[in-house]
């Protein structure tokens, strides 16, 4: 049987115009953590955008570069590169494949992609993928109604709850904001 790679949270929180998308730093290989401090965010569009995967690294890479490819083919609208990505995901034959997710947020739109073709833009503008994606998304939804956290801080505090709970995220949280 091949050991099962696992790992990531990924959350994404917009609030008051800043854009915060963290994840955790965890590589799972089975019951064996890999790696500690790996890096599953990237700003994309000069700085402009930000993404995070979930899912196998490689496959993941392989989403990130053809999503900034589109970005940059329709002049950076988020939301028709990810149509036009997610297009190209169900009818590829190689794409289809990839087992991997993307979360993308700007200062005002936050979606995620899924390998089914899906575009998912959830009305309160959090998003989050991963094994303990649901995790942290239970406490962005929180801290966003019950506390005056700003976007950065609720997708710190949602990060280390997250680790606190799922056996495959980790408290090396990694960060990045957009305004």
């Amino acid at each position: 049987m091949q050991e099962v790679i696992r790992a990531t949270t990924i959350i994404g929180v917009i609030k008051d115009g800043v854009a915060a998308l963290g994840g955790d730093g965890q590589v799972s290989l089975g019951n064996t953590i890999m790696k500690h401090n790996a890096m599953k965010i990237r700003k994309v569009m000069n700085g402009k955008a930000l993404c995070g995967f979930a899912g196998a690294s490689a496959d993941a890479f392989t989403l990130m570069e053809r999503f900034e490819d589109k970005l940059e083919q329709y002049r950076g609208n988020v939301q028709r590169a990810a149509v036009e990505l997610a297009k190209d995901w169900r009818k590829d034959k190689y794409l289809r494949r990839l087992e991997a997710m993307l979360a993308v947020v700007t200062s005002d739109s936050a979606l995620i992609i899924s390998g089914n073709g899906d575009i998912i833009e959830p009305d309160d503008q959090i998003v989050a993928i991963g094994s303990g994606g649901m995790f942290a998304l239970s406490a962005a939804k929180a801290l966003r109604k019950y506390s005056n956290l700003g976007a950065k801080e609720i997708v710190e505090q949602s990060l280390l709850i997250a680790s606190n709970i799922c056996i495959y995220t980790n408290d090396k949280i990694h960060i990045e904001t957009v305004e």
